[in-house]
């Protein structure tokens, strides 16, 4: 299994990018997210790799971060998005704003995305929604409202996240923490 390239560019192209790696040119599909990350040809780079193996084809994938790669490796994963699929949802953000699209149901987000029609794109969310949710909970920006306490601060998180009012007070009932933080980790864990 190839998990790392590191070498010269020797080509940039809106799919691809060709790494010379001790003397042998490696073509790697790109996202346009990581594409933005390769430096000019003649520059070196280094990217996190993905093997797909199939009877027709040996494809490689490059990421410029590994949690590209593992949200690379959840899509792929879902009935109906297959390695290009996959990609173009990554050309779409950064793994932190997709994270947060799947946390918060936002199926809007992935319809826009060519060959992901309603039905994928909802299950995309319906699958992926639980594998991501202590990751979205890590990357949660809480905006300063009113109510300053952290129970005020967490339901604020949440709404953010796309919940409404009377869902975000259910979920916060089931939860326990001392920060807002910790309440919306546990919020996250009661919607599963």
């Amino acid at each position: 299994m190839i998990a790392l390239v590191r070498g010269k560019v020797l080509s940039r192209r809106p799919n691809d990018v060709v790494i010379e790696a001790a003397g042998v040119g490696y073509r790697l599909a790109v996202s346009a997210e990581t594409l933005r990350e390769i430096p000019a040809a003649g520059q070196e780079t280094r990217l996190h790799a993905h093997l797909i193996m199939r009877d027709d084809a040996i494809q490689l994938y490059g990421f410029a971060t590994e949690s590209e790669r593992d949200l690379f490796l959840m899509l792929v994963g879902v009935q109906g998005v297959g390695p290009k699929v996959a990609l173009a949802v990554l050309s779409g953000g950064n793994p932190r704003e997709l994270v947060n699209a799947i946390a918060s149901a936002d199926s809007a987000r992935f319809q826009a995305v060519p060959g992901i029609g309603k039905r994928t794109a909802e299950r995309i969310i319906v699958e992926l929604k639980e594998k991501v949710a202590g990751q979205a909970g890590d990357e949660i920006v809480i905006t300063r409202g009113e109510d300053q306490s952290p129970r005020g601060l967490a339901r604020e998180g949440l709404l953010g996240l796309g919940y409404g009012p009377q869902e975000a007070d259910e979920l916060l009932d089931q939860a326990s923490g001392d920060s807002p933080e910790d309440l919306i980790a546990e919020a996250l864990k009661a919607a599963r």
